[in-house]
Formats: structure tokens, C-alpha cells, sequence
């Protein structure tokens, strides 16, 4: 199947040369995965900024937070207990560390393609022992007049979702982590069904099960249970090693769209869709055999880690979906889709 996506001519939108750090003494390594929405008639990122010192031969260093602020972690590369074959994340003496921190920041744009960071706006950063390695690729889903943001926290002591909500972006409510480890990739439906929230969320598994993406039903958007399997991995596909929910699902006439990512064995990254029933979004009606999108341009093979698109953030407009994506887990591009021909383009036979 053809790639679907109608990429901008303007890509990459953001690089990590393009915002300053937050604090002396780091490096902007990758700007990835942004949430999305619209606020005040603008096209606002919620974008994920990971940030390091500058590295020195023979020594990676990485920061982490800690109760008096950001500390700075070095380790020899000869170190014996040292295992540092991904650039994402090391292990030392037995525990796992991220090799940047990361953070959220606010950007906004009156075309969607031309992006400024605004006076007046906090970036988000980790808060308490949940969050001393960051918090990373946020959704953002609008229920009323509040938006509510879930985004990765990230510890020692696991990887979970944290959840922020706001009405004017300025001030903001934590809730703490809602979803424990090990958990990421949550995407709130912006509409309550039969009375109920519900979340779509990514549960892993190394020994029994796998990355697969799950549905959650809440009261009140801060308590989820009922959690039901609804997506899995398929062998020998695009997205035989992991999936993980996108944005917040899109209602359409035909059910709940939802834009997710797949990843192979190679950790190759690319964007499928896959249906909902309107009433019982339990029920999966269609999905993608083939990915929408897959990553071809040189800034999706080349840059941080390469091979990968990757999208939490989008906005609709009648039939048009842009979608916003990080790319090689390094710079921020933007896509547009046809809702109808995504919808065209699925396998109908999966419905149970």
C-alpha cells in the first residue's frame, strides 16, 4: 500500500538547534513527539525537549533530578558494569538510565507550520521521585473546558503515565500517576461514551504477553478500570514487536479512528489506523495491513535514532488530519492526511 502521508515541504519544522536549553551547562539532543492542540485560534506543540551535557571522550554523562535540583551522572565508557549499546538509554551496576532528560514545552503557531515559543508559558518539567528521569510524549485530549494531559513519567522506579489537566495552559493541576508502571502511550477519547471516560494505554511485557495496546474506562478521568486487550502485535508485520496509541481518538461516522505506532524487531517505527465501534469502543471494527505512513524521508532515517515516525499530537479540520511527528527521534515535522481515504484504506475483516 502507498504511503498516505503528504508530507510538508517545510520538514523538518523544528530542530533541536532552533530552542535554547533550559539550564547552562546542557545540550538540546532530540525535540520529539509533541501533543497538539488548538488554543486562543493558534496550532499549539506540547513538545518533548531532551537535554544532556555536552559528552567528552571516553565519558557519558547524563543528567537526572533530585530533590535539590538537576545533578550530573559521569561514567567512564570503560566502566565493567557499564552496558551502553542504545544511545537511549544505558545500564549501570544494574540499573537503567536514560541518557537525556526531558521536558515540555510550549510552542505555538498562527499557520501551524511556523512555530514561536511565547512569553508567559512554563515549560513542564519532572516533579518527585515518579518523575526524576523526565516526563516525555505527552497527549493532549480537550473534555469540555479542560484539557487534560497525559504524558510519560519516568524513575527509577519505573516507567508510568502522569496526568496534568488546565484551562488556561498557565496554571495546572497534577493527579499524580494514574496509570502504574510499567505503562505509557495514553490517549483520552475527548468524549465521554454512555457516561463513561475512556483511555486507550500501552501495558508492557517482557516475559509474558507483549506491547500491546489496551482500552480503560473511568468515572471520572483520574480513576481507570475495567482495562481490556484490544490491539496486538502481529507476526512477521510492520508492527510485529510493539504498538502504542497515537492522539486521541477520532470520532467519524463509521467509529472512533484512532492513529497508532507499530514497530518491528528492528525498531523500525511507522504509523498505522485502526477503528472503534461509536457505543463500544471494545470492539475493533477495522485496521491498517499496511502502515499510512512509514519513514522514508532522509530526516526520518537519519538523526538521533533513526528509522521512526512517531506521532502523539494532531489536529482535524473537516476531512484534513495534520498530523504532527517526531522523526528519527531528533526533529519535529508535520504531515497531512484525507480522514476518508485512511478510512478507505483499512481491512474490515477484523471485527470479532
Amino acid at each position: 500500500m502507498k504511503d498516505l502521508a503528504q508530507r510538508f515541504s517545510q520538514n523538518p519544522l523544528l530542530s533541536p538547534a532552533d530552542l535554547k536549553p533550559s539550564l547552562e551547562g546542557l545540550e538540546i539532543t532530540c525535540l520529539l513527539n509533541p501533543g497538539v492542540f488548538t488554543f486562543q485560534g493558534k496550532t499549539w506543540l506540547l513538545v518533548r525537549v531532551a537535554e544532556r551535557p555536552s559528552q567528552l571522550e571516553e565519558i557519558i554523562s547524563f543528567p537526572i533530578l533530585t530533590p535539590t535540583g538537576i545533578e550530573i551522572m559521569t561514567i567512564e565508557t570503560s566502566h565493567p558494569e557499564l552496558i551502553a549499546t542504545d544511545p537511549r538509554v544505558i545500564n549501570f551496576k544494574g540499573l537503567d538510565y536514560l541518557t537525556t532528560l526531558s521536558h515540555l514545552r510550549l510552542l505555538c503557531s498562527e499557520d501551524g507550520v511556523n512555530f514561536i515559543e511565547p512569553a508567559g508559558y512554563n515549560l513542564l518539567q519532572g516533579e518527585g521521585n515518579l518523575e526524576s528521569f523526565g516526563i516525555e510524549d505527552c497527549r493532549v485530549a480537550l473534555i469540555d473546558d479542560t484539557y487534560y494531559l497525559t504524558f510519560t513519567s519516568v524513575s527509577e522506579n519505573g516507567v508510568g503515565v502522569g496526568l496534568k489537566t488546565t484551562k488556561d495552559w498557565k496554571t495546572f493541576k497534577s493527579e499524580g500517576m494514574i496509570i502504574p508502571p510499567h505503562n505509557k502511550d495514553c490517549a483520552i477519547f475527548e468524549e465521554r461514551i454512555n457516561g463513561k471516560y475512556y483511555a486507550l494505554h500501552r501495558p508492557s511485557s517482557v516475559d509474558l504477553g507483549g506491547n500491546f495496546i489496551w482500552l480503560a474506562e473511568s468515572p471520572d478521568g483520574i480513576h481507570w478500570g475495567r482495562h481490556k486487550c484490544i490491539i496486538k502485535t502481529r507476526k512477521d508485520h510492520w508492527d510485529s514487536k510493539r504498538v502504542g496509541a497515537g492522539a486521541a481518538p477520532i470520532k467519524t461516522e463509521k467509529g472512533w479512528l484512532e492513529i497508532y505506532h507499530g514497530a518491528n524487531a528492528e525498531h523500525r517505527y511507522c504509523l498505522g489506523a485502526f477503528l472503534m465501534d461509536l457505543n463500544d469502543p471494545s470492539k475493533v471494527i477495522a485496521r491498517s495491513e499496511e502502515p499510512i505512513m512509514a519513514p522514508t524521508a532522509e530526516y526520518e532515517v537519519s538523526g538521533f535514532f533513526g528509522h521512526v515516525v512517531f506521532t502523539n499530537g494532531h489536529v482535524v479540520n473537516g476531512d484534513e488530519l495534520t498530523i504532527y511527528y517526531g522523526a528519527a527521534d531528533e526533529f519535529v515535522c508535520g504531515a497531512k492526511f484525507s480522514i476518508e481515504e485512511i478510512l478507505s484504506s483499512l481491512t474490515y475483516h477484523h471485527a470479532e
